[in-house]
């Protein structure tokens, strides 16, 4: 059996930077932890610095269980590199390459209405975007 894992994002506005992720992945946010009923809840079984709030952080999920789990937390020091790890939003769907591009084009330019900003565009092939914290991604195709 394959691990299972999550994604953290480090951020400088948590809320911001999920309420984009939901958008752009069609996530919903996570319950809190068993048998906790809210995530301020679960946090206090932590020893956490008391600075440490739970509006400093967002968790998400896939709706159907599918893709991995994010955690956006709040962290002093802001984004100064290139990611060594990026996120690829695929756009379903076959279909001439001109119809491919497309898709991507208009999935682009509904995450750029969310926030996002075109930093590339690749032969026809991707989108290199980023999210309102400058975190790098892509928009494509599916694999045919």
């Amino acid at each position: 059996m394959a691990a299972r894992f999550s994604l953290t994002f480090d951020s400088v506005d948590a809320p911001v930077l999920g309420a984009f992720w939901k958008t752009a992945l069609g996530y919903v946010d996570e319950l809190p932890p068993a048998p906790s009923a809210t995530r301020a809840e679960g946090l206090a079984q932590f020893d956490l610095p008391e600075d440490d709030l739970p509006e400093h952080g967002v968790w998400l999920c896939d709706p159907d269980g599918v893709g991995p789990h994010l955690s956006i937390l709040n962290v002093p020091e802001p984004k100064t590199a290139k990611n060594r790890l990026h996120i690829d939003v695929r756009v379903p769907g076959h279909g001439s390459p001109d119809e491919r591009w497309a898709r991507i084009r208009a999935e682009s330019d509904r995450l750029v209405r969310a926030g996002a900003s075109i930093v590339d565009e690749v032969d026809g092939q991707h989108v290199v975007m980023a999210d309102p914290e400058g975190n790098e991604f892509c928009v494509a195709a599916t694999s045919a």
